[in-house]
């Protein structure tokens, strides 16, 4: 795998480590809205994400704008809880293929990819956007909840990041598909992948090298598997994702996996965690730094 430019646009060598972060779900519940303020407080955690559909995201929109914290928008087509539930901003209309029956976004990644009309993506997450911009958020990036604009509305989510000037989290496919698995793809996916590399050249995207997270399910030893995750992560760029939220009824009564995003919230306040990634050598940045990056390449 070649060296990732945005690297040298961060003043660091190829053989850095240079790590993203960040705070996924902002604004799904209230017990989320707290605990990012903290973490940001704390200084680990460098970026976070705004869920614009739901309930809480008007209090976590202010408490973003009011302290000008490095925050994106965590487009948002599905709902996958049982009892608590949000929907589309941009429509009602069933046609659109972004509603369950009952009236809120699919459950799941794979009806939404199934059902959804391509045209309805790209309105719902650009009101998404607009919605965020528009309460004050210095939005730095955009990123899918669940994965969901992948792989059919990709098109979309990459037009929308050129259009505003702001990264996407994405994984460029040059980066991890070599000449010879890119050959035996279908004409039709490496047509699709070509026009991806095309758009993230040309318009001076930053792409990560390495996603991880930790896994939900296993909230026991925190720390300890934090520092493990952190410790393996290679040269270049990654992005670390959590999902931190404090302890509250609220959050105990929508999630089955409260106990993991409580494990984050503690996790990644500590002091012992801090000074782990501070011994490692590994670079934390934000967000921020790859827009203002990706802006001052490829000017308007």
């Amino acid at each position: 795998m070649s060296d990732n430019p945005i690297l040298k646009h961060l003043g660091l060598s190829p053989c850095d480590r240079a790590v993203v972060v960040h705070a996924d779900d902002l604004g799904m519940c209230q017990a989320t809205i707290q605990a990012a303020s903290e973490l940001y407080e704390a200084g680990l955690v460098s970026s976070g994400a705004v869920m614009v559909p739901c309930s809480w995201f008007p209090a976590a929109a202010n408490m973003i704008a009011e302290r000008g914290l490095d925050a994106g928008v965590h487009t948002t087509l599905t709902c996958e809880w049982e009892s608590y539930r949000w929907g589309p901003i941009s429509t009602r209309d069933p046609e659109s293929g972004l509603m369950a029956a009952d009236g809120c976004f699919p459950r799941t990644s794979e009806e939404v990819q199934q059902r959804a009309r391509p045209e309805a993506v790209e309105r719902e997450l650009r009101a998404q956007i607009e919605r965020a911009l528009s309460t004050g958020i210095d939005v730095t990036h955009i990123d899918t909840h669940m994965g969901a604009v992948i792989p059919s509305f990709v098109e979309a989510y990459l037009d929308l990041a050129i259009e505003y000037r702001v990264p996407p989290m994405f994984i460029s496919p040059e980066r991890y598909l070599d000449r010879d698995a890119r050959d035996a793809l279908p004409e039709s996916v490496r047509s699709a992948i070509e026009e991806q590399v095309r758009k993230v050249e040309e318009h001076a995207i930053p792409v990560f090298d390495h996603i991880t997270s930790l896994p939900l399910d296993r909230p026991e030893d925190r720390i300890e598997q934090a520092k493990r995750q952190l410790d393996a992560l290679p040269e270049g760029l990654s992005i670390f994702i959590l999902h931190p939220a404090q302890d509250t009824p609220e959050l105990r009564a929508i999630a089955p996996d409260w106990r993991g995003r409580v494990a984050d919230y503690r996790a990644f306040g500590s002091d012992e965690l801090a000074r782990h990634v501070r011994d490692a050598g590994i670079h934390v940045i934000g967000y921020r730094e790859l827009r203002d990056a990706m802006r001052s390449a490829s000017p308007v």
